[in-house]
């Protein structure tokens, strides 16, 4: 428990917040932001690495999905932990083992990564690569904790999108290093991560802190699980992080697959959606805090099952260019969805204490114990809608050899997600409405 810890801290509070509070929630936050985006990449640079699994390799389409679908398996399961990290270890501690654990899925995929390794062993060292999926739990926790309710949009915002970014990075530089150095040379690309790694330890041991007052809450955790609103959020966050994160592990294999591309013309092309997804993040959350999560949020499954119907049609009609603009629309509209659904939960949990009765600092403070235990297991069941997302591509493969079915029914369950938004969060519109209360109404 040694560390720089703070023994006070009351963002809600508007002169400390202009005084003090600020100034460290922006460190923390940017520090947050960089241990993050390391974390990503790590979780997803087996999408990278099939990349490079040429014949050779002896490791068909299925099984390159399947090998993806375990990262983002294990990547959602440790989000529940970890998210409990910070409040037994302090965010600044956590953060710091957290950076430094990378350095283990790194270190094994640089190991293993030659033709003649067996795909038991690839799929142990991919398993590996999903400890850094936890690394945005404890981290969207930990920046909770530092900012008022009406900077949380902006914030977690940031910091996810910050976070988000790793994955086209990995991406780059899986290009970079397959355009000069060829597709034979994978480890490249994860010894460009060993120092980056080391620099995110060091930077938050220099530069972040820990909250004394943000302590696990087994009651709050037990709320939050008997809480309905905890899961129709998470069913509606496996339908914006979900499709982001199961998409940018799969676009690759799909451009391979289904349209021919060679290892360099994919990933040429791969990154382009995740940078886009990942910059628009803060986007959807300042327009959430703006406008109204939910009305973002309704928008934008909207939206996406649009998006969805233009891949369908390329994909029956072969079309790339088409394929290309309905794709890479999904992900940017997943990214503005990441954004305004995270500020949907702290709001509707401080509503809840209005709704109880509750007001001024005790409903801010019963909406940060909830939402922060809430955080964890949505965003666990999200990522989980990313294994999702690769398993349906593996088995639509499998039985069509095209991707084509698998769209199909993630258009459906798109139009799901704009009905549950609409017939929970907007249906009965309060008049002159708070904020939380234009979140919560109709609940």
């Amino acid at each position: 428990m040694s560390g720089r810890w703070i023994q006070q801290w009351d963002p809600e509070d508007e002169v400390f917040w202009r005084e003090t509070g600020e100034r460290t929630a922006r460190r923390n936050l940017l520090f947050s932001v960089f241990s993050e985006h390391i974390g990503f990449s790590i979780w997803s640079m087996w999408s990278v690495m099939v990349l490079f699994m040429g014949p050779a390799y002896h490791v068909d389409p299925a099984g390159k999905f399947f090998l993806i679908s375990t990262a983002t398996a294990v990547g959602a399961v440790v989000r529940i932990p970890y998210t409990f990290a910070v409040a037994r270890f302090g965010g600044r501690n956590w953060t710091i083992f957290s950076a430094l654990s990378l350095l283990v899925p790194t270190v094994a995929a640089y190991a293993v990564m030659k033709p003649g390794t067996s795909y038991g062993t690839f799929m142990a060292v991919a398993a590996l690569a999903g400890i850094g999926g936890g690394n945005f739990a404890s981290s969207m926790t930990n920046i909770n904790a530092f900012f008022p309710l009406r900077k949380k949009g902006w914030a977690l915002g940031l910091n996810a999108g910050g976070g988000n970014i790793g994955v086209p990075v990995v991406q780059l530089i899986g290009l970079l290093v397959i355009g000069t150095a060829g597709a034979t040379h994978p480890r490249i690309v994860l010894a460009v991560y060993v120092p980056l790694i080391v620099a995110a330890a060091i930077g938050a041991a220099l530069k972040m802190d820990n909250l004394a007052p943000v302590r696990n809450d087994t009651g709050a955790a037990l709320e939050a699980v008997r809480d309905k609103h905890t899961w129709i959020m998470s069913l509606l966050y496996i339908g914006t992080f979900g499709s982001f994160i199961g998409y940018s592990f799969a676009f690759g294999l799909v451009l391979q697959t289904q349209f021919g591309r060679t290892p360099l013309q994919a990933a040429s092309l791969t990154f382009i959606g995740p940078l886009l997804g990942s910059v628009v993040r803060p986007v959807g959350g300042s327009l959430a805090d703006r406008v109204g999560g939910a009305r973002i949020t309704l928008w934008n499954f909207a939206a996406m099952a649009v998006a969805t119907g233009v891949v369908v049609y390329a994909s029956v009609e072969k079309s790339l260019g088409v394929f290309l603009v309905g794709f890479i629309s999904l992900f940017v509209l997943s990214g503005l969805g990441n954004g305004s659904t995270y500020k949907m939960i702290p709001a509707i949990f401080q509503a809840r204490a209005v709704s109880k009765g509750m007001v001024g600092e005790d409903a801010a403070a019963y909406g940060r114990r909830l939402s922060g235990a809430a955080m964890g297991l949505i965003g666990a069941v999200g990522a989980l809608g990313g294994l999702g997302i690769n398993l349906a591509f593996r088995q639509s493969f499998l039985s069509n050899g095209t991707g084509t079915a698998a769209f199909v029914s993630f258009l459906a369950f798109y139009a799901v997600c704009s009905t549950v938004t609409w017939a929970v969060y907007l249906r009965f519109p309060v008049a002159k409405a708070t904020e939380s209360e234009a979140v919560y109404a109709g609940v």
